[in-house]
């Protein structure tokens, strides 16, 4: 019994979106920039998909940049406004961002830019009133995750960015895990930067977006022939781009039946695994992604989560850690250690991440292996429950 719940980390392709990149490979593969006949076929496949994409958020199609993935649409939203200042300035985000976001600031923070990392708590929060005081006068930009895809918390984003927008200081979201899962409507959510992924929503790997609010400047991170309004230059991944088009159309028909499917299949394994002994729940249980479930061990007595992703492997069942390996060394999560968890606890964490497959059968089971799977690594907890 095979049975994937790392839905977070990538989705599988639709059989319409695999359609469409093979209408594009097949018959509209000419360059969308000619004007020739060839051009404009490929030309109105681009075009068709914007509208697709643009319409998941609400947003007008002019507004959206295409890219290679969500990682270059949180750098071209950090490093596009950085751009604009011949000095540096401050900028804002969270301490549990996104590497897409974190490590482009930290490029910055050398370049000499002032950088505030707003504190979360236990559940993984942001404070408003952390930013709000957090707010300078050469502060030109806020970038808060919508949804972490470590634990899954999903932040107040309209009242930050409401925040923001009262300062006249930009914000930006990377909005990767939320868009297609969750309603978002930025003709109401005061956002000027939103990042996505086409492959986080049922679309190929190659292609992403970024939603530029009108008026907002940037200075593009790629010189070229000017596509995509100037923000991307290169010609574009159209059969990338037009699967991802057909994903985030099916992505909006779907979302409200799908999101309370998965709220309920979340919810149920939360619950199975409620009383696993030594199993600690991670992020905030009722703002969170509707197909997120994650935990770290209390007392880890030496098992990682690494270790815990091998054995449900072995058992035929995808999860994932949130702990990194460099160099042979397995390293703490980031997002736990600034959640106020241990080293070891945050070396000790999984994601199970459900998606569309995933039915109530396969819930049951992985809650059962996992438990085993628990008992085998740590029996001194298992003893002592008894």
């Amino acid at each position: 019994m095979q049975i994937y719940l790392d839905y977070s980390a990538t989705t599988p392709t639709r059989s319409s979106a695999i359609s469409a990149m093979q209408a594009a490979l097949t018959h509209d593969w000419g360059n969308p920039s000619s004007i020739h006949v060839w051009g404009d076929r490929a030309a109105y496949v681009l075009e068709t998909a914007r509208t697709q994409v643009a319409a998941l958020v609400n947003a007008s199609p002019e507004s959206i940049a295409f890219t290679s993935g969500g990682t270059e649409a949180d750098n071209l939203a950090i490093m596009g406004v950085a751009r604009c200042y011949s000095r540096p300035q401050h900028l804002i985000i969270s301490a549990i961002e996104h590497s897409a976001v974190a490590k482009p600031v930290e490029l910055l923070e050398q370049w000499g830019w002032e950088v505030t990392r707003l504190p979360v708590n236990r559940r993984g929060w942001v404070n408003p009133a952390d930013l709000e005081a957090a707010l300078r006068p050469n502060t030109v930009l806020v970038s808060i995750i919508y949804g972490q895809s470590e634990v899954g918390t999903v932040q107040p984003i309209e009242v930050l960015a409401d925040i923001a927008r009262s300062r006249g200081v930009l914000f930006h979201t990377d909005a990767v895990q939320v868009a297609g899962r969750l309603p978002i409507n930025v003709q109401q959510l005061p956002v000027d930067l939103l990042s996505l992924s086409s492959h986080k929503i049922y679309g190929p790997m190659g292609a992403g977006a970024l939603y530029i609010r009108p008026g907002v400047e940037l200075v593009p991170l790629l010189s070229g022939g000017g596509q995509e309004m100037g923000w991307r230059s290169g010609t574009q991944a159209v059969p990338a781009i037009a699967g991802f088009g057909v994903a985030a159309e099916m992505a909006a028909a779907e979302m409200a039946a799908e999101t309370l499917r998965l709220i309920g299949l979340r919810d149920r394994l939360f619950d199975l695994l409620a009383k696993t002994p030594g199993l600690q729940p991670t992020g905030d249980r009722r703002s969170r992604l509707p197909h997120h479930v994650s935990f770290c061990l209390s007392h880890p007595l030496g098992v990682t989560g690494r270790a815990i992703v091998r054995q449900m492997n072995l058992a035929g069942i995808a999860i994932s850690s949130g702990s990194a390996c460099s160099s042979g060394k397995i390293n703490p999560s980031p997002t736990l250690l600034a959640m106020g968890y241990s080293p070891e606890q945050a070396t000790a964490a999984i994601r199970i991440t459900l998606g569309r497959h995933t039915t109530t059968a396969d819930i049951d089971w992985t809650a059962e292996v996992l438990q085993q799977v628990l008992q085998r690594l740590q029996p001194e907890l298992s003893l002592a429950s008894r």
